[in-house]
């Protein structure tokens, strides 16, 4: 009787702990900008969480938005702009209300290309034929920068030169490989570490330019929201600012 008493005891704790681990694990939809930043917070809050799992899908913010209410199997939404997680929320999707947890910032980068005396002054050179831009219907680094290039009255002349980029990273690769001369781009992509010593030029948009762009996140609703919310408030605290700002991203 005892054996089997102790048998029922073991599995039962292995069952718990089982259960335990899953819940502990959560799976991210993030947008393409936040690659390095959020792969580094994620290394951190593990150190810090033991037992906890973290797997994180990065896309355009628009192509995410779409797998969600599709029923994609995420527990907690980190996007590129603020529209985003309402989106989700009016549908259904988000548990409670959405946060912003970032300020992201849209710089002009060539790898062959002088740019730092601005956005007029570098588009107008004869050198530039292609300028890399990310869609902005599923970007929002993109929908920036398109609305900068009208505010300043120059997307019409350059329109024909831009290469659409299917997200933020793309768009950024096309700048690296030269398949484009310019590009508009995350400040945080040209930061990031395998960009060392290769960084080319860059002009950062002014705030009157380009406003710091507002990245807000949801938890999604299901069997995970207290591992997603516990997460996203880690990366929200004091504890996670300085790893922001080393990516070049604004936190308030």
């Amino acid at each position: 009787m005892r054996k089997i008493f102790k048998f029922v005891l073991v599995v039962a704790l292995m069952l718990t702990s089982g259960f335990s681990f899953a819940a502990d694990k959560i799976t991210i939809a993030a947008a393409a900008n936040l690659r390095y930043v959020l792969e580094e917070l994620k290394q951190q809050y593990l150190k810090e969480n033991k037992g906890a799992e973290i797997e994180i899908v990065f896309g355009a913010s628009g192509t995410l938005t779409q797998q969600i209410v599709n029923g994609a199997n995420f527990d907690l939404f980190l996007a590129a702009n603020t529209k985003f997680p309402e989106e989700v929320i009016a549908k259904g999707f988000g548990e409670g209300s959405s946060v912003v947890y970032c300020y992201g910032k849209v710089a002009l980068w060539s790898m062959s290309i002088d740019v730092k005396k601005g956005i007029k002054a570098t588009l107008s050179n004869p050198k530039v034929n292609r300028i890399a831009v990310a869609n902005p219907k599923l970007a929002p680094y993109g929908k920036n920068a398109v609305e900068t290039l009208q505010r300043l009255g120059l997307y019409e002349t350059v329109e024909p030169k831009i290469v659409w980029g299917e997200n933020i990273n793309q768009t950024a690769q096309f700048v690296s490989t030269g398949n484009a001369q310019v590009g508009f781009v995350a400040l945080s992509t040209i930061l990031a570490p395998e960009m060392k010593g290769k960084q080319g030029k860059y002009y950062v948009l002014k705030n009157e330019e380009c406003q710091p762009i507002a990245q807000a996140g949801v938890v999604i609703k299901g069997k995970n929201t207290a591992a997603a919310d516990k997460f996203f408030k880690y990366i929200t605290s004091s504890k996670a600012t300085a790893i922001w700002k080393k990516h070049g991203y604004e936190v308030k």
